[in-house]
């Protein structure tokens, strides 16, 4: 009689343990779940840290050249012997250079997540909906006019300086175009942290006060 009490008692002991174990899984959340380091997931999500890593910066800054690039490569070479107007071209660009970052550098940045949400700061707009994807289009109109205005700054400058107006000193092709995509790009970043980084303290500074 004692060995079958023992043995009941053991296997509502078990019952309560794994019915406790399925319900931290279903509640589970951001908030209370433990904190696993980033070589933990790395191991499971099967990308385990190599000897040789090239840090994630310059990766993603690697991307959005590469795809900017290529932009000038097929819409600026390719298409400049058939659209005559650069006003006609500079809006074929924008709006090519804004679905290549919605569509592709984007998801791309969010394939090479290991969690969610932690490239999040390398997109301008990073939520994925109808209204981020007008909003990259109309960035990509923002980035080409910046791009064709250094451009203009740096040939009128040669020019000031050799007094030399009859030379083009800095044509357009994929390397410097994607440069000068990618600075852009990267300075409007630093003004979204920076404003977040003025939000945030702001927010800090209202809640102290209010303590």
């Amino acid at each position: 009689m004692a060995s079958n009490k023992q043995e009941e008692k053991s296997a509502i002991d078990y019952y309560k343990l794994k019915t406790k174990a399925v319900d931290d899984l279903v509640n589970a959340n951001a908030s209370n779940s433990p904190k696993v380091s980033r070589e933990e997931i790395a191991k499971y999500s099967g990308r385990s840290a190599k000897r040789f890593a090239i840090p994630k910066p310059l990766k993603i800054c690697f991307i959005k050249f590469w795809f900017s690039a290529a932009i000038c490569f097929f819409f600026v070479w390719g298409l400049g012997g058939y659209v005559s107007s650069l006003l006609d071209q500079l809006f074929v660009v924008g709006i090519a250079l804004g679905l290549s970052t919605d569509l592709l550098v984007n998801n791309v940045l969010r394939f090479m997540e290991v969690t969610k949400g932690e490239n999040d700061a390398w997109m301008l707009f990073h939520k994925k909906n109808y209204v981020s994807f007008l909003l990259n289009v109309f960035y990509g109109f923002v980035i080409i006019f910046f791009v064709y205005t250094i451009y203009n700054a740096v040939n009128l400058a040669a020019m000031q300086v050799t007094g030399n107006e009859d030379t083009l000193f800095l044509s357009v092709e994929p390397i410097m175009f994607g440069l000068f995509c990618l600075a852009v790009d990267l300075m409007f970043l630093g003004m979204k942290r920076m404003f977040q980084k003025i939000l945030e303290d702001a927010k800090k500074a209202a809640g102290g006060r209010a303590a």
